[in-house]
């Protein structure tokens, strides 16, 4: 079988992989927004709202080790600092930044969700420039997180471009948990250079879900409707986290942080779409369609590399 790190680094397994995480990500826009209306929880309802992301994540996480279990990667092999470290990865990246998230996407459409989302990408490669020697920002890298992050603003302007529609519990908790994700995933690169990137994801995702959970319960939490389709929901749910974020781990592990989080622009295009096929949201507006084009440039830009002649 070939060397993990040697197949991860591979320029083409890179953005494919990349751009596999991303889609499924941005499919969540429309199935979060789906299993609110299929698990009767409204928009005010926030102990339900974390309730479910709670059992979400749980899930997601315990399948990871599960399968990390059955492949023989070690679950139990740790010392006091790793087990430290899962928890406040789990606390971060998944109890804290998916109350704000969930919470917000209650208050916004599928579509301005996932393109507000995309932040994270601009603060991760300000961060990565601080951080790493070898990952400083470019003048390419530079105008592409500007370019994704004008596509974000325009999304919040009406039609005739007279009035911006930003609230902090909408939209403000969406762009707050993107600059939450994009700290935890550079501390995730850090953790996973000293374990295999399955199990911390694995582990992270149960702590941090496990503590939704309980949290959705003691405020009063509660999730009616359980049906086959709720179900069905609620188990692609599981399985795009686990994925997603198990890839996503392998990624960071092996490669400049620069390099793969330009990726997250391609979740707007993918949560716009799906929202609109799935949620029947309108996205036939100019704004949607220049919000887009921005966001693709900013990939193109900070993924473009001058070559040395």
């Amino acid at each position: 079988m070939q060397d993990k790190s040697v197949f991860f680094t591979q320029k083409h397994v890179v953005y494919l992989t990349a751009a596999f995480c991303c889609l499924l990500w941005g499919s969540a826009y429309p199935a979060i927004k789906m299993g609110y209306a299929l698990l009767n929880i409204t928009a005010d309802d926030i102990p339900s709202q974390i309730l479910f992301a709670g059992y979400r994540f749980t899930l997601a996480g315990l399948v990871l080790l599960a399968l990390a279990a059955m492949t023989g990667k070690p679950l139990a092999r740790m010392n006091r600092t790793q087990f430290g470290q899962l928890t406040l990865l789990g606390l971060t990246q998944t109890t804290i930044q998916y109350i704000f998230f969930y919470v917000g996407l209650s208050a916004v459409s599928g579509a301005n969700g996932s393109i507000i989302n995309a932040t994270g990408t601009f603060f991760s490669v300000i961060m990565a420039h601080f951080i790493y020697k070898n990952d400083r920002i470019s003048m390419n890298k530079l105008l592409g997180c500007l370019f994704g992050f004008a596509g974000v603003l325009i999304v919040n302007f009406n039609g005739s471009l007279m009035d911006f529609h930003f609230t902090l519990r909408g939209e403000g908790l969406v762009m707050l948990a993107a600059f939450i994700l994009s700290a935890t995933s550079i501390y995730g690169k850090r953790i996973s250079q000293t374990m295999e990137p399955g199990v911390m994801t694995g582990y992270q995702l149960t702590i941090g879900g496990v503590v939704l959970t309980v949290v959705g319960f003691l405020c009063g939490g509660s999730l009616t409707g359980f049906d086959l389709t709720s179900v069905l929901l609620l188990a692609y749910m599981v399985l795009l986290s686990s994925m997603a974020f198990s890839l996503w781990s392998i990624l960071l592990k092996y490669n400049r942080v620069g390099m793969v989080v330009p990726f997250n622009f391609l979740i707007p295009v993918s949560g716009t779409a799906l929202s609109a096929l799935l949620l029947k949201e309108n996205i036939f507006q100019w704004k949607y369609a220049v919000a887009l084009v921005l966001v693709c440039t900013g990939i193109y830009l900070v993924n473009r590399v001058k070559k040395i002649t």
